[in-house]
């Protein structure tokens, strides 16, 4: 089991600067509406607002020779933590844990682990990628444009397209007219020829919330022009509101520590 599996998750996640809710508990509905996002004149987008969500279903995995599915456990607390664990006939693979500044992940199956910070997932993902933008991506919120950048908005059919520049990087992202949910996100690096695109669909509204929420993500990596990793997940529940939610995670004794993602 590829350990990319998990953290594409989105696809799409040492020791954490910021408090990370570790308390037992069990998540609470609670009202969640959409958050009004700064956009270009005449553009809507509806961002989510809850503060914890707890979700699971299925994942299909492509990396190389690697074709693969597994079940897996999301769990977020807003700006403060992504918990993501992989398993295959009820037996747990991978996992993880993102905070605001550091990223670790359990690989069960191969006995390591690794601890660092953003440069892993930026080499798993070919694009540099922080906390905030991977918090966006599994979420399926729009990504306002940086101060200074000058957003370029195009309309197709009911949606709309902003194209903003976000050195290295270029963000191209989709909306919908009639709901104002993220679409498509494309991260794009034109010098190293390298590219990141996510896709929103099966929108659905899970317990605690109004707000349509994506019910089945699909990442596709490419790399000079070619696709390097896919993964799709598809979500069975997805529960969101206020409360508490567990984040356990530990680096078993004898485990091996990896310093380099293997491509």
């Amino acid at each position: 089991m590829n350990k990319s599996l998990f953290l594409l998750a989105a696809l799409g996640l040492a020791s954490c600067h910021r408090a990370v809710s570790t308390k037992s508990g069990s998540l609470t509905a609670g009202t969640s509406t959409p958050v009004a996002v700064a956009t270009p004149a005449g553009v809507k987008a509806a961002n989510t607002s809850f503060q914890y969500l707890n979700g699971r279903g299925k994942i299909h995995f492509k990396h190389k020779d690697t074709d693969q599915s597994a079940n897996f456990t999301l769990r977020m607390r807003r700006d403060s933590a992504i918990w993501l664990s992989g398993s295959l006939l009820g037996i747990e693979g991978v996992r993880a844990l993102l905070t605001p500044d550091s990223v670790r992940v359990v690989n069960r199956l191969q006995k390591t682990y690794f601890a660092g910070d953003y440069a892993y997932l930026s080499q798993l993902l070919n694009v540099p990628v922080s906390y905030q933008q991977m918090q966006a991506i599994l979420l399926g919120d729009y990504q306002p444009a940086p101060k200074g950048a000058l957003p370029v908005v195009k309309k197709e059919g009911d949606n709309e397209v902003i194209t903003y520049p976000q050195a290295p990087l270029i963000l191209e992202q989709l909306l919908s007219g009639s709901t104002g949910r993220l679409q498509q996100l494309k991260v794009s690096e034109t010098a190293a020829q390298r590219s990141l695109t996510v896709g929103y669909a099966d929108f659905q509204k899970p317990t605690g919330t109004d707000l349509p929420f994506a019910f089945t993500t699909s990442v596709l990596g490419q790399q000079g022009g070619t696709e390097s990793t896919s993964a799709t997940l598809n979500y069975q529940k997805i529960e969101v509101g206020s409360g508490h939610l567990d984040f356990p995670f530990s680096i078993p004794k004898g485990y091996a520590r990896q310093a380099k993602v293997k491509k």
